[in-house]
């Protein structure tokens, strides 16, 4: 389906006729000037006009597409390159105007798999630090779709896709953490954190850690799902970066009082608490300069969750 591509060869010439890096860039004769202009709005038309084709396509019903011989990878071909062309805002914003939000978002719920990951994929890419297009997927309910894949989809890794473009939907957007909120997310984060999806796990912790940072109304929210007990058991993680993502989630909750040492119903893990962080302080000391030097940052953090829970130094 792909037509010609930007003329990139020609583009290149003109440049390099105007500077060799050795002088400064002359100064543009407005016939240069007006043959770049163009050159530049040709290449927005035709980025555009692939995006409309694209938008053609997911708009298609799946039987026709079949009896066209379009495979399963060759949508999966074109989110790819949809993803490429939102990652600039203008052509981002530029989907719901050319009305591909929606048949994007109808993908999420496409029977193959591999499609729903690709879209969510596209989603993330469109709504990352992009307020406009975050409300454009916020009010076509696209925050809804993603939390039923996030926690209800059969295949990890479209959960994982999901559960990526959730985070960047909600990300500075104060709609879309009321909704998470409101919609349960909190509970699709415990299970997530229960699973055996490293890649899930990651992508659960580091959401969570940004949702205590922004909201102190959530700290009891996470107590009452026994999200902190799940943290627990994950700073003796394998996994560095779970270790490290677990620990920053505990020391936000340390750090306003939510764990406290005994005197609560919490005691008991923090017991469990207390000898988990005593095997991990022990494990880095006796880690070689070289992996020491690879392991400070969760030193730090160790370090930091035993002064700010036991008002002590620890012996690292």
């Amino acid at each position: 389906m792909a037509e010609d591509g930007p003329n990139w060869d020609g583009l290149l010439k003109w440049s390099l006729s105007h500077a060799d890096g050795t002088r400064p860039t002359r100064q543009l004769s407005e016939e240069d000037r007006k043959w770049f202009t163009e050159a530049m709005q040709s290449q927005t038309v035709d980025v555009v006009k692939r995006m409309k084709e694209i938008t053609q396509v997911m708009l298609t019903p799946q039987h026709v597409l079949e009896a066209h011989e379009v495979t399963s990878q060759d949508i999966q071909d074109l989110l790819d390159e949809l993803k490429d062309h939102v990652e600039s805002i203008d052509m981002a914003n530029d989907l719901h105007s050319i009305g591909g939000l929606v048949p994007l978002l109808g993908y999420l719920k496409n029977s193959d798999a591999n499609i729903r990951a690709k879209s969510a994929d596209v989603i993330s890419t469109m709504v990352e630090n992009n307020p406009r297009s975050q409300q454009s997927v916020m009010e076509a309910n696209g925050l809804e779709s993603l939390l039923l894949n996030f926690t209800s989809d059969t295949d990890m890794h479209s959960r994982t896709q999901a559960l990526g473009a959730i985070s960047s939907l909600i990300r500075h957007n104060n709609s879309g953490i009321t909704g998470f909120r409101i919609a349960d997310g909190y509970t699709g984060l415990r299970d997530a954190l229960e699973s055996d999806s490293v890649r899930l796990q990651r992508k659960a912790l580091n959401l969570l850690h940004y949702l205590l940072q922004e909201n102190d109304s959530d700290y009891d929210i996470a107590i009452e799902l026994g999200l902190h007990g799940l943290m627990i058991h994950l700073v003796s993680s394998f996994d560095a970066d779970i270790r490290e993502a677990a620990l920053r989630g505990l020391l936000e909750l340390a750090k306003n009082r939510k764990l406290c040492t005994c005197g609560s119903s919490l005691g008991k893990d923090n017991e469990k608490l207390r000898q988990i962080l005593e095997d991990q302080i022990k494990g880095i000391s006796l880690l070689s300069q070289e992996d020491l030097s690879a392991a400070e940052e969760e030193r730090q953090l160790l370090d930091s969750l035993w002064v700010t829970l036991y008002n002590e130094p620890s012996s690292l």
